[in-house]
């Protein structure tokens, strides 16, 4: 004699349907150059610094946030240790991460972070001032570009495209509202 629960499970088996291939996407082209991404990123608030190599990195950061006092990063040494158990408690005194962004978008300046990058999920959004560096070369036209190299990078991400901001009716703008509060892009 079987359940219930049984007979439910067993006609969903049954009824299951069959797998739809995703449309081929057409390449819509566009200016995938660092200039248009830059000049995308500044306008909806946040800040591109070339970088000339990676011994450029923590020179730029003291410069940039000299009155930073906890970071976390994989980049650099000297952070703090940051992993998926970290609390958000401990999470929310980081006021500087410093993370590897994997694809930068020209069309609307976001970012792609994958968890691998992130060392917590939280970091992104709960840090006062969020660095992400990313290769020049990485940068793509169209969202439509970066989706179709996402199945390479990973599960779980995240695109980041400016500082954290809102508006209300009143249209009374208010940045670092629910995130980073500000967004600095090292291209190198």
């Amino acid at each position: 004699m079987s359940s219930s629960r049984e007979k439910i499970l067993a006609a969903a088996r049954a009824n299951k349907p069959e797998e739809t291939l995703l449309p081929t996407v057409p390449d819509f082209g566009g200016d995938a150059s660092a200039e248009r991404f830059t000049e995308v990123l500044t306008g909806i608030g946040g800040q591109v610094i070339w970088l000339d190599g990676p011994e450029q990195l923590q020179p730029v950061l003291a410069q940039l946030f000299p009155e930073s006092r906890i970071s976390a990063s994989t980049l650099f040494s000297g952070t703090l240790p940051v992993d998926a158990l970290t609390t958000t408690e401990v999470l929310a005194d980081v006021d500087l991460a410093v993370l590897a962004g994997e694809i930068g978008v020209a069309e609307n300046g976001a970012i792609w972070l994958p968890e691998a990058n992130m060392m917590h999920r939280a970091l992104p959004t709960i840090t006062q001032h969020l660095v992400l560096v990313l290769d020049h070369r990485r940068i793509v036209a169209t969202m439509h570009q970066a989706y179709a190299q996402l199945p390479s990078t990973g599960g779980y991400g995240a695109f980041v495209a400016g500082p954290s901001k809102t508006a209300d009716i009143e249209q009374s703008l208010v940045i670092g509202a629910h995130g980073a509060r500000s967004l600095v892009v090292l291209l190198y």
